[in-house]
């Protein structure tokens, strides 16, 4: 059997292959029904707001994310990862590139099949310099 730590990496891996697929049906499987969002000067958001959000952007942009798990923590039922990410988003329409990097902190909720859903995420990604 996997241990709850094993499963969050392999989860936490399964989020960022779909966010670089934009497989907007694959992460919604991946994420609660009352998961929350929090960006840098923004609003709260949730699932609703993600869903239109996230297609949006890969239409416009080609959107590559790599994330490096730094700390995993199981307690329970619950679970948080600390990750430094860095993104590449390229606007189709000209070519032109900005790269975002910047940390990610993550809670996962065991649901009572046993599967872990991405609850909260929260990141402090900002524009790097080329």
């Amino acid at each position: 059997m996997r241990s709850d730590e094993q499963a969050i990496c392999e989860l936490h891996s399964a989020w960022i292959e779909a966010v670089n697929a934009g497989d907007l049906d694959r992460l919604l499987t991946l994420m609660a029904d009352d998961a929350v969002f929090l960006s840098p000067g923004q609003s709260p958001f949730g699932r609703e707001e993600f869903s239109i959000n996230f297609p949006a952007a890969h239409q416009r942009n080609r959107i590559g994310c790599v994330s490096e798990l730094e700390e995993v923590v199981v307690v329970g039922g619950v679970a948080y990862t600390r990750s430094r990410d860095a993104l590449h988003v390229t606007l189709r329409a000209d070519g032109s590139t900005t790269r975002l990097s910047g940390y990610r902190m993550t809670v996962y909720r065991k649901q009572p099949d046993d599967r872990w859903l991405l609850d909260r995420d929260a990141h402090t990604l900002s524009v790097t310099e080329p």
